[in-house]
């Protein structure tokens, strides 16, 4: 199965605060991330447990397209980006006529997901080289003239 991807375009929470979430479910497994995710306090919890359900229906999509068969517990993320999205820009009325500008971050999310390939038995490695005798392994000392 080729990668699948999800993407949610211009999420009203700062990319600083979804970089906290994302960083901690990068590498994981779908499960075990769906899980982390649903039990998080943060808003932006929400928000990446939506996209990344959207990419495992994409994934399932995928598969059935191409007349093959996926298993969700293979999925892994490989990748989970968060970038910055356009500023929503507003103003506030401040003391003296004046007013102070508030900026309104938004953020874009990306999570690519890939299935595990089954491991194949290690290669065994070849024998490290042996040296001769402890003396010759050890450089002589200098000695300082006095």
């Amino acid at each position: 199965m080729a990668e699948s991807r999800a993407i949610q375009r211009s999420t009203r929470q700062s990319p600083y605060k979804m970089r906290l979430v994302i960083d901690q479910i990068r590498g994981k497994g779908v499960n075990d991330a769906l899980a982390l995710l649903k039990f998080s306090k943060k808003h932006a919890a929400r928000q990446i447990e939506k996209v990344l359900a959207s990419a495992v229906a994409n994934a399932e999509d995928q598969a059935r397209r191409a007349n093959d068969s996926v298993d969700v517990d293979e999925l892994y993320i490989t990748r989970a980006v968060i970038n910055e999205g356009p500023k929503l820009k507003r103003f506030m009325p401040a003391a003296m006529g004046r007013a102070t500008p508030i900026i309104k971050r938004t953020s874009h999310v990306e999570i690519m997901l890939a299935s595990r390939v089954a491991r194949t038995a290690p290669v065994a490695r070849r024998p490290a080289k042996k040296t001769t005798t402890a003396a010759a392994a050890t450089p002589a000392r200098r000695t300082r003239a006095k």
